[in-house]
C-alpha cells in the first residue's frame, strides 16, 4: 500500500479576470470575462497525487464557505483525505483573486481568509509531510514532528523569518525551489548553495522552459520540460511535485522521479486552472514513454 503524503497548506478558491487594463489609484476598468477554479499549492498537490492512484491527506484551514462552495464535495470526489483539516465557520476560505489585462500583464490580490488561523494552531505528527505554501510559523512547528519532511516556500518564503526558515531547512529531507527561491534561501540565511546542499539530502531547482535539477549528495541530474501546447502554466509546479513525490514513495530513482514530475507537470499546463487536466498513473506512464522511453519497473 502508497505511503500517505500529508500536504500542508492552502486549498483556495481561485478567481481568475481578463481585463482591458489593470487599474490604478481613481481607475474603473471594464471586466471582460472571469472564472472561478479550484486551487492552492497544497491542495493542487494533494488532488494530484490523489489522481495519480496515491494516498493523499490535507491539512489546511477552511472556512464556513468551503462545503457551500464546492470545493470540500470536489476534493472528496477525488479520495483527499480531509480528517486533518481545520475548519472555522466564522472565517471565509482562503481566496485569490488574478486580474490580467490583454498584454498579460497581472494583479494579484490574496485574501488568508481562514488560512491566517494555521499560525495559532498545534500540529499533528505525520509520517511524510510535504510543506507547500502556508504559515511558516505552522510549518516550523510540523517540520519538527513529521518522521519525513518536503518542503517548498514558494511565493510565501517573503513571510519567513531567518529563525523559522532555518528551523525548517534543518529538518528538511527534499527542498524544492524555483531558480529565484533558492537565491532568496541562500540570501535569507547567509549560506550559499553548497551549504544548502551539504545540509538537505535532495535539493530539486526548477528553471520554467529550462526543465529542472535534482541535486543529491553530490549527483545531479537534469530533467527536461516535457513538450506541450502550454495554456496555463500556474499549476505546472505543484502537478511536478506531486508526480515528483507520488514516485519517491513508490521507490522510484531520483531521475525517474524527475521524469515523472514533468510529465504529470505537461498535463497540468495544457488547460487553464490548476486541478482541471491531471492524470492518472496510467496515462502519465503512457506520456513518460512517448518522451523518455519504456516506463521502468521497481521491484
Amino acid at each position: 500500500m502508497d505511503r500517505t503524503i500529508t500536504v500542508v497548506g492552502h486549498a483556495a478558491i481561485d478567481l481568475l479576470f481578463d481585463v482591458e487594463n489593470i487599474a490604478v489609484h481613481n481607475e474603473s476598468h471594464p471586466i471582460i470575462d472571469y472564472h472561478q477554479y479550484y486551487g492552492g499549492g497544497a491542495a493542487n498537490i494533494a488532488v494530484a497525487i490523489a489522481i495519480l492512484g496515491g494516498n493523499a491527506q490535507l491539512i489546511s484551514a477552511v472556512g464556513g464557505d468551503f462545503a457551500s462552495s464546492g470545493y470540500e464535495e470536489e476534493l472528496e470526489k477525488h479520495s483527499v483525505d480531509l480528517s486533518l483539516l481545520y475548519r472555522f465557520p466564522e472565517e471565509k476560505s482562503t481566496r485569490a483573486f488574478v486580474f490580467t489585462d490583454r498584454d498579460h500583464h497581472q494583479s494579484t490580490y490574496f485574501h488568508w481568509g481562514a488560512s491566517a488561523k494555521l499560525k495559532e494552531l498545534e500540529p499533528p505528527a505525520v509520517d511524510f509531510v510535504h510543506l507547500a505554501t502556508s504559515d511558516s510559523t505552522y510549518n516550523a512547528r510540523i517540520a519538527k514532528k513529521a518522521g519525513f519532511v518536503s518542503f517548498d516556500p514558494g511565493q510565501d518564503l517573503v513571510t519567513y523569518s531567518k529563525e523559522n526558515l532555518e528551523s525548517i531547512l534543518e529538518n528538511t529531507d527534499i527542498l524544492f525551489t524555483n531558480k529565484h527561491e533558492i537565491q532568496r534561501v541562500c540570501d535569507m540565511t547567509g549560506k550559499s548553495l553548497d551549504d544548502i546542499l551539504g545540509m538537505i539530502e535532495t535539493v530539486v531547482v526548477t528553471y520554467d522552459a529550462d526543465g529542472s535539477k535534482i541535486h543529491n549528495s553530490g549527483n545531479e541530474f537534469m530533467i527536461p520540460v516535457v513538450p506541450v501546447k502550454a495554456l496555463d502554466p500556474t499549476g505546472a509546479g505543484d502537478a511536478y511535485r506531486a508526480g515528483f513525490l507520488l514516485a519517491y514513495t513508490r521507490g522510484y530513482p531520483l531521475e525517474t522521479c524527475g521524469r515523472i514530475g514533468s510529465t504529470v507537470a505537461s498535463f497540468a499546463v495544457q488547460s487553464i486552472g490548476c486541478q482541471t487536466d491531471l492524470p492518472t498513473w496510467d496515462k502519465m506512464i503512457s506520456r513518460y514513454e512517448e518522451n523518455f522511453g519504456t516506463f521502468p519497473e521497481i521491484g
